[in-house]
């Protein structure tokens, strides 16, 4: 295993290499409040059978943190993943976003469709359908960026971990749930208020109407239990032109943490049908 310090467009992105380069690259964008550790448990069950490339986006983990939320914007965000592949030599992978890094490689794809050879979606949407849905959201992801400067991390961590979204986590054992509190713990307070700010989904552009120009294959992964990823899948279901949805039983949104054997099997499943 490789980590380091990318320096790119200014900044510096944290990145780990596991694998070397006679396997197919597999590179994993985690969500909001994680970081390259949330795969840890993934990237053991996928030894030696990919290289793996994961990245702390800006604001999270090592990686860089802007003071002004722009830097943050999903345009910033796509330049500086293009910028780590080249300096990289990445000709081509297979992209996995969850959550915020889902919409991030959606975007990602429909920017550099040349060098994805599949697209991999867990609990991930194309942003906001509206003007005024994105606006009320905007405004929501504000006062909690306020919240979160003002309470500091620790009483974010706390609230956060009690919205609806990871209810499904407190099935989980006293290790793995302490692990999850940890990486959000070790975050920084401007990293993740200019994160709601600068690459919340109501700041950035909705590519709904986007799907069908994805002409790879498309594998979207939900748990049971969430209910509102389920139903926005089954929508992007019916667009993308090649595509396949999976929901995992007694799952909620973090499907990699919860069921992480179930959840690298169908990855290496997904890899093994694109090969045949």
């Amino acid at each position: 295993m490789v980590e380091n310090l990318l320096n790119v467009r200014e900044t510096n992105i944290n990145i780990k290499i596991n694998g070397d380069n006679s396997l197919p690259v597999l590179v994993l964008l985690h969500g909001f409040t994680g970081s390259v550790e949330t795969w840890s448990e993934v990237v053991r069950i996928f030894e030696g059978k990919f290289k793996i490339i994961r990245i702390d986006l800006t604001g999270h983990g090592k990686s860089s943190i802007p003071k002004n939320h722009k830097r943050y914007a999903m345009e910033e965000q796509l330049e500086d993943l293009e910028a780590v592949f080249k300096q990289l030599g990445l000709a081509e992978f297979i992209l996995v976003g969850y959550s915020m890094g889902g919409r991030i490689a959606l975007a990602y794809t429909l920017k550099h469709s040349g060098k994805v050879l599949s697209l991999i979606l867990e609990s991930a949407s194309p942003g906001l359908k509206t003007k005024q849905e994105r606006l009320e959201r905007r405004q929501a992801d504000k006062k909690l960026a306020e919240r979160l400067i003002s309470d500091g991390i620790p009483n974010f961590v706390n609230f956060w971990e009690e919205i609806p979204l990871f209810e499904s986590q407190k099935s989980l054992t006293t290790e793995k749930r302490n692990a999850i509190r940890e990486e959000r713990l070790g975050q920084s307070t401007i990293g993740l208020s200019n994160s709601l700010i600068g690459i919340g989904s109501g700041s950035q552009p909705s590519y709904w109407d986007s799907l069908q120009t994805i002409k790879i294959p498309v594998l979207l992964i939900t748990g049971e239990i969430d209910k509102k990823f389920v139903h926005i899948a089954r929508e992007m279901e019916k667009t993308f032109p090649i595509v396949k949805h999976t929901t995992i039983k007694a799952a909620g949104h973090a499907i990699h943490v919860e069921k992480p054997t179930l959840f690298a099997t169908m990855i290496v499943e997904h890899i093994t049908e694109l090969k045949n």
